[in-house]
C-alpha cells in the first residue's frame, strides 16, 4: 500500500502548479512548508522514487512561446514497430507530446504526436521529416483550431 503521509501532500501541492520566479525556486517553495531547500528536493525525488509522481515537467503555453500552430499527428504503426517508432519520433524538439493508444474499430491510428510550428506548412514539413525518419506514411495531421483548457491537474 501507498502511504502518503500530511508532508507529501505539501511538497505535491507546491510542485504541481508554477514555479517562483526566483534564481532558487526549490528553496523558495521549501521554506513555504518549513524545509530546507534539499530536503524537499530529497522528499521530490523519493515520490517519483515511490511512483507518487511519474514525471515533473513544463507545460509549453505555445501560443505564448510564438508557435501559432499545432497538429497532433496521429500515426498508424505496426505493432511491433510501436516502441521504436515512438522512442525516435518522441526525440524531436518540436514534439511535446507522445503516447499510444489502442485503435478503435474506426479509427485506426495507435501512436499520437503533438507538434508545434509558426504555420499549419511547418507543421506539415516537421511531420513529413518525422515520416522520412520512421519510414512511416501513414499519418493525419490534426490541427487545433481553438483552446478550451490548458491546466494540470490539481491534486492537493
Amino acid at each position: 500500500m501507498i502511504v502518503i503521509d500530511e508532508l507529501d501532500k505539501k511538497v505535491i501541492s507546491l510542485i504541481q502548479g508554477d514555479l517562483p520566479l526566483d534564481r532558487r525556486p526549490f528553496a523558495v517553495m521549501a521554506e513555504k512548508i518549513g524545509m530546507s531547500e534539499e530536503d524537499f528536493l530529497r522528499r521530490a525525488n523519493d515520490l517519483k522514487k515511490r511512483g507518487i509522481i511519474r514525471r515533473f515537467g513544463a507545460t509549453l503555453r505555445h501560443q505564448e512561446a510564438g508557435f501559432s500552430s499545432n497538429a497532433m499527428v496521429a500515426w498508424i504503426v505496426p505493432d511491433d514497430l510501436v516502441e521504436e517508432t515512438g522512442n525516435i519520433l518522441a526525440r524531436f524538439q518540436e514534439v511535446t507530446h507522445c503516447y499510444q493508444r489502442k485503435p478503435q474499430k474506426h479509427w485506426r491510428y495507435n501512436l499520437y504526436t503533438m507538434i508545434h510550428g509558426s504555420s499549419s506548412d511547418e507543421c506539415n514539413q516537421i511531420a513529413e521529416r518525422m515520416s522520412h525518419a520512421v519510414k512511416i506514411d501513414d499519418y493525419a495531421l490534426l490541427f487545433s483550431e481553438k483552446e478550451f483548457k490548458k491546466t494540470s491537474m490539481e491534486y492537493f
